[in-house]
């Protein structure tokens, strides 16, 4: 079995990640790797960034909670690239915590995916978030970028929501 290369940069990306600090409220994480006419994000989140809470919701209001988080984060327009590349997303992964009745959560996260298809890959300067209007707990994203004009980390912030290279 042959693994693809983006998911190798990937891997390459997050294991940093592992040995640093890891779950902080507030604070998410956000890969980007450019290759060939494709545009790969793997966005995390702590659940409590996007709700509010870490644990099994507690009543419909906190349900209903989960569920406009998860709508927010599938829609790929949180993400916005350097028009002249002429990038087209394709449908967004997103993976929820799931709840286990007998065991408290802790630190649950939310892990989400966005593949975009770029026409003119060269011209790909840039990738803007509108995250930090969605989420108000937000405060920060450590983003990390690799691809062919090389490797570059940027701390994103709601006055910063561009990664640029």
């Amino acid at each position: 079995m042959r693994i693809p290369a983006t998911l190798l940069v990937l891997a390459a990306l997050s294991l940093p990640a592992l040995a640093g600090k890891g779950h902080v409220h507030g604070e998410g994480s956000l890969e980007v790797v450019i290759e060939k006419g494709s545009l790969s994000l793997r966005l995390e989140l702590p659940l409590d960034v996007a709700v509010g809470f870490e644990r099994a919701p507690r009543n419909d209001q906190e349900k209903a909670a989960l569920a406009a988080a998860q709508r927010v984060l599938a829609d790929p327009a949180l993400f916005s690239t350097t028009p002249a590349a002429g990038c087209k997303a394709e449908p967004a992964r997103i993976e929820m915590p799931r709840f286990d009745g007998n065991k408290p959560a802790d630190h649950a996260d939310i892990e989400a995916s966005y593949e975009f298809r770029c026409a003119t890959p060269a011209a790909l300067k840039s990738v803007e978030t509108t995250i930090f209007k969605s989420f108000k707990r937000l405060y920060r994203l450590e983003a990390r970028r690799a691809g062919p004009a090389g490797q570059g980390a940027a701390r994103l912030t709601p006055k910063n929501p561009v990664l640029a290279w």
